[in-house]
Parts: structure tokens; sequence; C-alpha cells
């Protein structure tokens, strides 16, 4: 990204903050865009009406980004609720079975399904992974024809490489099964399109790759899946009725179109704000510009770790890495921590060096925005090849 696009975040000037996967950066244009409604707030003159179509708006601009129609989008506040939501809206049996591989999941995208369990007998079934990847042909063998739905990361959050997830979804449709995926770690950073993935479903939070706040997300869910559903929670936005939002009809119950349904109100309208301001930005320089962008800044850290002989996740780099980098053994701490010394060693020294990342799974992890650019690759380098002098001259 030019010199330009960085300026819009300050952020990345003042630190090496490579912890998109965690909160992007929030560029200046949105900080304006939310300064400006505040103030609107304040002063009593925030246009209600104007938020609505805004909201609208939105929804119709992530739609775009995603290869989807406006109203198979849901405005939620996190991929959990996006999730849950999704999932409490069908109809379980005791023996069916939802695929899984929680060791690759958020938690979040785990204790739904053993919730499930708890409330209906719906089986878990728990795949390992493979060497920090979605063990996508285990995943396949695992479903049956009482598979109800297998779920999978479009990027796992840790180690984070991406999921081609073509084979394991062609298997479920084999057998009607739905397929949902965690888009927390792709949307605005990695293309992102729901029908060549051919999912049912997608849950999305804006406060990563999107660069906006915590609070606002999106749920995707194929027009055709979601107007067989119905929606375990309900109110005036998701209710197909054109008139007033404090307008109630005794008629027959109809559900508002598509994923609309799932609108709960009223509407985080900050979040909205934030997000669209972002969304604007975003569409402006190109999702596959961006990508582009972060995967080579990736795979040049990769590159750089493996010279200085730091176990990255996966080895040198390849199709799957995307926009993060792990180094250190994979699963050997939970999701905060590490078991390896060393590990904790060097996250306290890049903390210290005034690198922003995260720890999880036992490993170090990297993540880039486009707000990023070389010198930051170049620093965090610098800043291990320190580190590693530094134990030798200690012996």
């Amino acid at each position: 990204m030019n010199p330009e696009v960085r300026a819009l975040f300050p952020g990345a000037e003042r630190q090496i903050y490579l912890n998109v996967a965690a909160n992007g950066l929030v560029p200046t244009t949105t900080r304006d865009a939310v300064a400006e409604y505040l103030e609107q707030c304040v002063d009593g003159t925030a246009d209600k009406d104007l938020l609505r179509e805004q909201i609208d708006e939105t929804r119709a601009a992530f739609a775009a980004m995603i290869g989807a129609e406006a109203d198979e989008i849901a405005i939620t506040k996190n991929v959990s609720e996006g999730l849950n939501l999704f999932v409490a809206s069908l109809e379980w049996q005791a023996g069916d079975n939802v695929v899984v591989c929680p060791e690759l999941e958020h938690p979040n995208n785990i204790y739904l399904w053993y919730n499930l369990q708890r409330r209906h007998g719906v089986e878990v079934r728990a795949v390992p992974p493979d060497a920090g990847r979605m063990p996508l042909d285990a995943m396949a063998d695992a479903m049956d024809e009482r598979t109800r739905v297998v779920t999978f990361p479009t990027i796992s959050f840790a180690p984070g490489f991406v999921t081609d997830a073509g084979p394991l979804v062609e298997r479920a449709r084999s057998f009607g099964s739905l397929v949902l995926a965690d888009g927390a770690q792709s949307a605005g950073s990695l293309e992102t399109d729901v029908h060549a993935m051919s999912v049912d479903g997608m849950a999305v939070a804006c406060q990563k790759g999107l660069l906006s706040l915590y609070g606002f997300g999106f749920l995707y869910v194929r027009r055709a899946v979601a107007e067989r559903m119905v929606p375990i929670h309900v109110a005036r936005y998701g209710i197909a009725l054109d008139a007033h939002e404090t307008a109630y009809s005794d008629g027959p119950l109809e559900y508002a179109p598509g994923a609309r349904r799932f609108d709960l109100g009223n509407y985080n309208y900050l979040g909205m704000v934030a997000t669209r301001a972002s969304l604007e930005l975003i569409r402006g320089l190109g999702v596959p510009a961006i990508e582009a962008h972060v995967r080579s800044l990736a795979a040049d850290l990769a590159e750089g770790l493996l010279e200085l002989e730091l176990p990255v996740v996966g080895g040198a780099p390849g199709p799957d890495l995307a926009h993060i980098v792990s180094a250190g053994r994979l699963g050997s701490g939970r999701h905060y921590t590490a078991d390896d010394p060393e590990v904790n060693e060097l996250h306290r020294w890049l903390v210290d060096a005034g690198v922003v990342f995260s720890l999880r799974s036992g490993v170090l992890r990297f993540s880039f925005g486009l707000y990023n650019d070389a010198t930051d690759v170049a620093r965090v380098l610098s800043a291990v090849r320190s580190w590693r002098e530094r134990r030798v001259a200690v012996g």
C-alpha cells in the first residue's frame, strides 16, 4: 500500500502493529465519521431514519464484498452471535451430528455445539487437526446422512492457514448437510466469495480486517436456507411489515426476506457508522490488492524467521499461508499461553521492542493489515536477530 494509505493509520507508525487477527487499526477517516455521529448525538440532531438507510447501505456494501445479495445479510454484534443465530434456528433432532475440528476453532465455534449436545442430544464429531491444518479428508470421512452441519474457519485463528474446503463442501452436499463458516479472519483481508465457497452461512465480526469497532458484525445466510429457517429470536426489524418500526400487525406472522429475519433492534448505529466508513476505504483499495499486499508481507516474514532458525508453523510459505504467520510449536500451550520457555522469552523481548502481536495456542502469531509495509517486517526480523545474538552471547 502507498504511504498515503499508511498515513491514515497513525498507530502503524507509533508501533510495529502486527495484530489484525485480534483487532485491526481504525483509520482516521473512520474516527472522523464516528466523531461526527457522536457530535450529532450530543446535539440531539442524529437522524434515525437516515441511520436506518445507512444500515442497509452498509449491509449491501458488505454483501457486494463477499458476492452475496443484501437480503442474505443479517446485522449482528459479533461472530458468536451470528453462529448461534444460525445454529439455534435449525430444528435439531436427537441423533443428528455436527463435524468440527475444535483444536483449530476459536472457542466461540466450539461451545455452541456442546450446548446442542446437552440440549438436544446432538453428537459432536470432533476431528483432530492435521499438523495445524484443517483435516478435510478426515472431516469428510466423519460425515454421514445424519450430519446436519459441518463447520470450519475460512482462516484458522491459529496458526492462521487458509481452509480450502472444496472437497469437504462437496461431501456435505452429497449428504444434504449445511456448511457453516467462521469468516472472522478472512473478511476484508482476503477475497471471500460465499458462492464460490458454496457455504450456507458465514459469520463475521468487524473489528479485524474490516477495520471497525467491536460490537458490530454480519451473518450471511444463503437465501434458500434462510427462507426455510424459523429464527430463534425475533424482533420488529425481522418482520416483513412495511410500516413504522413501532407498528404491529395481528395478521399472520411473516418474517423479513432472507437473512433479514435475524435482525434484532435497535441496531448498533455507532458500530455501523464506523463499519460503513471503513468499508468505503476497503472498497476503494480493492480486496484483491489488499490480499496480495498482506500475503506478500507474511511470506517475507515467514522466510525471514526461517532464516533465523525460528520454527515457523507450516514451514516455507505455501498457498495456505494468508496474512498470519505463526512461530513456535503449535499446541504447546492453551489459547493464550505457551509452555515453551524460549517462546515466552522471545514474546517478552518483542513486546519490549514495541511489537504488537499475539500469543495463541503456544505460538507467536503475527498478522498483517493493509496498513503494514516492508519496514514492519524488517523491524521484527531485526528484533528477533538481536534476541538470537543476545542468547548466544549469554551462552
